[in-house]
């Protein structure tokens, strides 16, 4: 069952979670589209809130699968290469909409955006990024540590302060967690 998205939202359906995120993470490194009859599928066996993103290029796109039930498309690579989609996209079907997953690797100290998955230096500070895909209309704003991503160790506290105390619209921070205690931490730290 590992890999079968529509069983794991089934899984999720039954564990009454609050929202599920599905991002197609080979969909823009390979140049596919997105893969509309499994986000329908997706959408159809979803009771909850649900974002999905991965090889939207196109207004028309964002359109095709909000029309399937999906009530967010997260834009990374095409919001970085033509941040006029985010704009678009909020303006015709609303900010809490449009999500903005950003990608970001530490390199000599230094925080930097990355895309195709990991691969892609763009050189863009995340801070000044997430501040600009706020101004253009993003909803909310997904950091990925690909950093911590997978270590078990905890988040990128520094990070995430940093994008945090810029943003007026919702963050999510991805990346590092191994434990419940990770998470209540994270809280502690900023409040929550």
């Amino acid at each position: 069952y590992v890999g079968d998205p529509i069983n794991a939202v089934r899984i999720f359906n039954e564990k009454r979670v609050d929202e599920l995120i599905v991002l197609d993470i080979d969909a823009a490194v390979k140049g596919k589209d997105p893969d509309l009859k499994m986000i329908d599928n997706l959408a159809t066996e979803c009771r909850m809130p649900l974002c999905y993103g991965g090889g939207i290029k196109t207004v028309e796109q964002i359109r095709e699968i909000i029309e399937l039930g999906v009530e967010k498309v997260s834009l990374s690579s095409a919001a970085i290469e033509n941040p006029e989609i985010v704009k678009n996209g909020a303006n015709i079907f609303g900010n809490q909409s449009i999500v903005v997953t950003l990608d970001v690797k530490k390199v000599n100290n230094n925080y930097l955006v990355f895309t195709q998955n990991g691969k892609k230096n763009t050189g863009l500070d995340p801070v000044n990024l997430s501040i600009k895909f706020q101004e253009y209309g993003a909803g909310e704003i997904v950091i990925n540590s690909i950093t911590q991503d997978g270590s078990m160790k905890g988040y990128d506290t520094d990070l995430i302060q940093g994008i945090y105390k810029g943003l007026n619209i919702p963050m999510t921070a991805i990346g590092g967690v191994g434990s419940l205690n990770d998470i209540n931490n994270l809280f502690k730290q900023f409040g929550i």
